[in-house]
């Protein structure tokens, strides 16, 4: 059986990939450069940083390497993670009464081999008002999160009215997909 390697910090895909029941190592290159051409279709942007994210690493023969990226699509922006405060606040009022897309790629790769793929999630929120985008900034400080928000937390309890694919998806790692893909591969 292979080892598999997370190439991430995020609290959210460690507690997601070990709720898989695999054993893993976390393994992170710092400085890794996210950014990606601009015209990178929308679509293409989260499986083409978790490409890059991937080249920075050497894979072991014995291992698999799992990098992954989400990004937040309205229309046809892209909302990464907010610089501030200001910037969250514009996202959410963005996302607020509307359906957008949740993106992740991923891709695992081999010392012989690599699988990429994209998950898409389709989320509504309702028409937050200022006061709660407001609360859901100054409590949570969602600066680490594609979109301004994790749906896991208030902001995704109050302001979610619908879902079209995988919660897990817009947390940051699609599990379902993941643990098929990992089947073939250990």
């Amino acid at each position: 059986m292979k080892k598999i390697i997370l190439a991430s910090n995020s609290p959210r895909r460690k507690a997601l990939l070990a709720g898989l029941g695999f054993e893993f190592e976390v393994r992170v290159v710092p400085g890794i450069d996210e950014s990606y051409p601009e015209d990178l279709a929308v679509e293409e942007v989260p499986q083409y940083i978790a490409r890059e994210k991937s080249e920075a690493y050497t894979v072991g023969a014995d291992e698999v390497l799992l990098t992954a990226d989400t990004v937040v699509v309205l229309g046809s922006e892209v909302l990464g993670k907010p610089r501030d405060a200001a910037d969250a606040s514009r996202m959410l009022h963005a996302l607020s009464g509307r359906t957008h897309r949740v993106i992740t790629g991923v891709c695992l790769t081999t010392a012989g081999a690599q699988r990429r793929f994209s998950v898409v999630t389709e989320v509504t929120f309702k028409q937050l008002t200022d006061d709660e985008i407001d609360h859901y900034i100054s409590t949570f400080r969602p600066y680490d999160k594609a979109g301004a928000y994790g749906i896991q937390e208030w902001i995704g309890y109050i302001g979610v009215t619908d879902i079209h694919g995988s919660y897990f998806n817009v947390m940051g790692l699609p599990v379902q997909r993941i643990y098929q893909e990992l089947q073939q591969l250990i």
